[in-house]
């Protein structure tokens, strides 16, 4: 623990006495020592709901209007932070910048743009219920402020990386989208869920999208698995951003996050709030948690 010594001299200067003064804090051995026993929550009634762009965003009034109805209902009852996404508009500035050169830190900067409209479309939605749009670089600590007091807080769910974005493993497109950005605010807030609204029912094997509509109820789905076996099946594509399965398995807070068919199940919501097996839970296991 770091204690203030007096430094010998007239001056009376203090200064601070820490095992860390020495360390270079890249040591694996120094850095296991740093681990909590517990972890400080800063909201743990707080349930992270981040909504799909493309999946849910972009279909228009017709798939939002059930879904916001759902949403009054559940935030008379449960404390909410509504995330957005970007979707097919975000997709086409990606095209542009790709198309130009961009590097992944411009494309980064330039998606967060769309994410920011579509959390000021639901903020304006939802005003008479208490919506209200706060930046996901401000405000954070005020969040359960913010539902004690009737309001439901929305921003976009795209994490500040901007031209600091980690580069890519494959291509250009940055990494750290909106699915990563809720699950790093739920992490670091300590939430008690985190919920992935999106326009399928389970996480499949691969895009029932792209699959004929004949051979679909053939595709495998999973409704519980951990991270260490998604990590391993290495799916060639996800209905969540890919570092969120590393992510999770180093998790402090957030043990477990699920994933809704919200677009044509937005009871689901509701479901999944009051703590109901619906849709795909993906979890940290014991042994992950013990490394």
């Amino acid at each position: 623990m770091a204690k203030l010594v007096k430094e010998k001299s007239e001056k009376g200067r203090l200064h601070i006495d820490t095992p860390m003064m020495g360390e270079s804090l890249v040591s694996k051995e120094f850095l296991r020592q740093t681990e909590s026993r517990e972890y400080f929550r800063m909201h743990p009634d707080i349930n992270v709901l981040k909504i799909g762009g493309q999946s849910i965003m972009d279909r228009g009034g017709e798939a939002i209007r059930p879904i916001l109805e759902v949403l009054r209902q559940a935030k008379e009852e449960y404390k909410i932070l509504l995330m957005t996404g970007g979707g097919t508009r975000a997709r086409h500035v990606y095209n542009i910048g790709v198309d130009l050169g961009m590097p992944t830190g411009v494309l980064s900067k330039l998606g967060d743009k769309v994410a920011w409209q579509n959390a000021e479309m639901l903020s304006v939605l939802l005003s008479k219920h208490g919506g209200v749009k706060i930046d996901n670089g401000d405000n954070l600590e005020q969040l359960t402020m913010f539902c004690r007091l009737g309001y439901l807080p929305i921003t976009y769910g795209i994490p500040p990386y901007g031209l600091f974005e980690h580069p890519a493993e494959y291509g250009s497109i940055p990494p750290h989208r909106t699915d990563c950005g809720a699950f790093l605010l739920a992490e670091n807030i300590g939430a008690r869920r985190l919920i992935y609204l999106k326009d399928e029912q389970w996480l499949y094997e691969s895009d029932p999208k792209k699959t004929p509509e004949e051979e679909r109820n053939n595709i495998k789905h999973y409704d519980r698995i951990s991270a260490r076996e998604l990590q391993a099946l290495d799916l060639d594509d996800l209905i969540i951003e890919r570092p969120i399965v590393h992510m999770l398995q180093r998790a402090k807070c957030i043990s477990e996050l699920q994933i809704i068919d919200a677009l044509n199940h937005p009871e689901h919501i509701l479901s999944a709030l009051q703590g109901d097996h619906v849709g795909t839970i993906i979890y940290k296991d014991q042994e992950e948690a013990e490394e």
